[in-house]
């Protein structure tokens, strides 16, 4: 197996309190993380595993877009809506993210063979082949009329 050799450094800090501050080298940009109050957290941000489905859902749009700009489909206004569902016993991990995508009106001209594209993109983005087959990732697209 080849890598891809722009590695990028994400450097994360222990506030205390079960918080922490990621940095994202390339940009400097921040975030927090939080634990869950179900998991002795505060809930006052993203948990860790909240930021898996955000990057699926992300993942999803981001390369869907890339697909709609190269073909010029009309996605813009597209939402992805993404469940994080834990496991209720055993190690505690995510079992299940249920994923629903929502197409904009704009894309009720797109053949059968360009919305299949589009939906072959989501569902083959880095994200989503990343995760394990251990997690349920069913896909829902729902376009319009």
């Amino acid at each position: 197996m080849s890598y891809n050799r722009g590695m990028v450094n994400i450097d994360v800090m222990y506030e205390g309190e079960l918080h922490c501050t990621a940095v994202h080298g390339p940009s400097s940009s921040q975030l927090s993380t939080d634990a869950p109050v179900d998991n002795h957290g505060r809930g006052a941000s993203f948990s860790p595993t909240d930021l898996v489905a955000t990057a699926l859902g992300t993942c999803m749009a981001t390369v869907m877009g890339i697909l709609a700009r190269k073909e010029s489909f009309p996605i813009e206004g597209a939402k992805v809506h993404v469940g994080k569902e834990m496991t209720s016993s055993g190690p505690r991990r995510i079992a299940r993210l249920p994923v629903k995508i929502q197409m904009p009106e704009k894309t009720h001209a797109l053949s059968a063979a360009a919305r299949g594209a589009l939906e072959n993109a989501a569902n083959h983005c880095p994200v989503r082949l990343s995760l394990l087959d251990a997690i349920d990732v069913p896909v829902e697209f729902v376009w319009p009329a």
